[in-house]
């Protein structure tokens, strides 16, 4: 009885192996939903958020509390306060166009990125129903914005990041090596599944979450992508802060013509194009200075100090007294061409020379 009571749940067993392969073998893949249709069911959830919570304390760091109205709660929403008014932004992706929601506690006195820069941020993450799935715990940790990189931030990062500035760091003098950071950057953003994690999920986000983050932007590095030795956010054309390579026709079927910062129309952004104007000529080559017009020249018995050896950046730029030990001077920028053929490297609005079809490289 026991031998046959042992062949029975052997047999049992070999039967639950069977069944649990053939399931895995014939588990069906669910295909990713209609990024439309979802972003409708996450506008709603994301209205539905900023009108049903408020912001209950905003530290003098910075550090913000949301909490839930209560039913017969007199709170006013974040979507229907006015200390920090509700904020947004139309961003282009896989053929939609989202509007997300922010809010600016503090913008920030430095500088701001581009979405192809790296930073330095503090964050916290939450769902909408207010768990929290990872932080930073107020520490900076750095992160590229570029949106294609397998290592990069989520897509909702990179586009809402540019609208806020750093501030100033302060190492300690005791050798600590700790930094102090004040002035900085800080905010809110709410986002749609679309530009987060959509249909992977993550642990403790399931699929097509949308996604609440606080962070603070403390630090910044300029990229140079096609190493032209501009770097990234001196070729965007438009100024608004934002580049994008439009060869993704899978992602960017029709974008807007107003997102383009393509010089010579070559399908090409700039920023990642080496021949910014289409003239056969590198753009490195057009803003590198002739070599009798590097550093320190004596002219006529004097010397004169013509700076490094690119014509960049593209004003004027004075030494930096905290480092004695380099000159960081540079007096000219780079060069456009007037009528006459004289080289312009003062006027602010003068079209430069990498970008400038009609000229190569720079006169002496």
């Amino acid at each position: 009885m026991n031998k046959f009571k042992y062949y029975f749940i052997l047999l049992l067993a070999g039967i639950a192996i069977v069944s649990c392969n053939k399931s895995d073998d014939d588990a069906e893949i669910v295909p990713l939903r209609d990024y439309k249709e979802q972003y409708k069911a996450d506008s709603d959830s994301i209205m539905k958020y900023l009108k049903n919570n408020y912001i209950e304390s905003v530290s003098a760091n910075y550090d913000i509390k949301i909490s839930k109205i209560p039913a017969g709660g007199t709170q006013v929403s974040i979507f229907d306060q006015t200390q920090y008014p509700l904020q947004s932004r139309d961003v282009y992706s896989n053929d939609v166009t989202y509007k997300v929601y922010y809010l600016v506690l503090r913008e920030g006195t430095g500088q701001a990125p581009t979405n192809y820069d790296k930073i330095s941020a503090s964050y916290s993450g939450n769902t909408l129903n207010g768990k929290v799935f990872d932080t930073s715990y107020g520490v900076a940790r750095d992160f590229s914005l570029e949106p294609y990189l397998t290592t990069s931030v989520i897509e909702g990062w990179s586009e809402i990041f540019p609208k806020f500035k750093t501030g100033t760091a302060t190492a300690a003098t005791d050798g600590s090596g700790t930094i102090t950071y004040d002035n900085y950057g800080a905010g809110v953003m709410f986002l749609p599944s679309g530009l987060a994690y959509y249909g992977s999920g993550q642990t403790d986000i399931p699929a097509y979450s949308c996604l609440v983050f606080s962070f603070k932007l403390l630090g910044l590095q300029r990229l140079d992508h096609d190493s032209d030795g501009v770097f990234d956010f001196e070729e965007d054309l438009n100024k608004d802060g934002y580049l994008y390579d439009f060869r993704n026709t899978t992602k960017y079927p029709n974008p807007p013509t107003t997102l383009f910062d393509d010089t010579d129309g070559d399908g090409l952004a700039d920023f990642i194009d080496v021949d910014d104007d289409g003239d056969g000529f590198t753009t490195l080559l057009e803003i590198t200075k002739p070599t009798d017009k590097v550093g320190i020249v004596i002219e006529n018995g004097v010397p004169v100090n013509y700076g490094i050896s690119k014509y960049y950046p593209f004003s004027l730029v004075a030494d930096n007294p905290n480092t004695p030990n380099t000159d960081e001077t540079e007096p000219r920028g780079i060069p456009a061409f007037a009528a006459t053929g004289e080289p312009d490297y003062t006027s602010p609005n003068r079209l430069r020379l990498h970008v400038d079809k009609a000229h190569h490289t720079p006169k002496p």
